[in-house]
């Protein structure tokens, strides 16, 4: 009986996946992300894995930020048949369309906060600020303290992403378009310190907010929900309401949260993870990381020492 005879199939590496912005995933150490309808954040980083190069072919995605979380990185960004390298120390950005074909060699390890905006968006935002245009400049290793702040204040939110309060999502989002538009857009946009009276609240619209705020305390509210009710831009209404309370909606919403915990450890027995769940944090460790952020002490130990 003749052998059977068996053949040898060479099997093709599978290629390693690739992400939208042309890192490759097995190159990083960090990848986490919180999508919106028109605002995505994202942090990637390649710590202790090295990164070489990354293409990104042109979408009509809209445009996007980076922010470096950490200085040391340097890259090497090309233009055509041009290249030009580029230092980021911590805080420094990098601003681009995404309409435009994108290749760059990363010559270092990077840790960068990465928000992708849409077209929509920046138009809505200029719009509300009164911007004759939504035209930003490109970027590349430029020093933006304010960014810097906005997006280290996204890393913990990140880091837990099912605990992410919209209203305080939104307010981010909008202060990041803001700034964009008033910082890199070259149309004309409104003067940032003028008119306190015209930025303030009518009494009745303070108080409308405040209602919808407190009958959402879980949190699960937009700014765009409130701003409507009150008839007004989503931005004219934050800065309006911080004119108005001394507070964003968010530090506000947190307060009354705080509040009706307070009562709740003195006046009740309710175990922490239910206080936590009736006065609208997410869960137990969300509830003792903001009330410790506020009072210095765990509620735990805050309740042993009132009641």
């Amino acid at each position: 009986m003749p052998h059977e005879q068996i053949t040898m199939h060479a099997i093709a590496p599978r290629p390693a996946h690739v992400d939208t912005f042309g890192c490759t995933a097995d190159r990083l150490s960090d990848d986490q992300a919180l999508i919106g309808k028109d605002v995505q954040f994202y942090r990637k980083s390649s710590l202790g894995k090295r990164a070489t190069q990354v293409v990104m072919p042109a979408t009509d995605r809209g445009v996007l930020l980076g922010v470096a979380l950490r200085g040391g990185h340097r890259r090497r960004i090309f233009d055509g048949r041009q290249a030009r390298t580029h230092d980021f120390d911590n805080g420094a950005i990098y601003l681009r369309s995404l309409a435009v074909e994108y290749k760059a060699d990363l010559c270092s390890d990077f840790d960068f906060m990465l928000v992708e905006i849409s077209r929509a968006f920046i138009e809505r935002v200029a719009v509300e600020r009164g911007a004759n245009t939504i035209s930003l400049q490109p970027m590349a290793g430029h020093a933006d303290p304010v960014l810097a702040h906005l997006a280290h204040a996204m890393v913990p939110v990140l880091q837990h992403p099912e605990q992410a309060c919209q209203l305080f999502v939104d307010q981010l989002s909008l202060a990041i378009g803001a700034h964009l538009v008033h910082r890199y857009g070259p149309g004309a946009a409104l003067p940032e310190d003028g008119g306190k009276a015209l930025r303030r609240l009518p009494q009745r619209s303070v108080e409308r907010a405040k209602e919808m705020l407190a009958a959402r305390i879980d949190g699960n509210l937009s700014v765009g929900e409130v701003a409507d009710a009150c008839q007004l831009s989503r931005s004219h209404f934050t800065r309006a309401f911080r004119e108005s309370t001394g507070q964003t909606p968010h530090q506000w919403l947190i307060e009354r949260r705080l509040e009706r915990a307070y009562a709740l450890l003195r006046d009740t027995d309710l175990p922490l993870a239910e206080v936590a769940m009736v006065c609208g944090f997410c869960d137990q460790s969300h509830f003792t990381r903001v009330f410790a952020r506020a009072t210095g002490v765990t509620p735990g130990v805050w309740r042993r020492a009132v009641v």
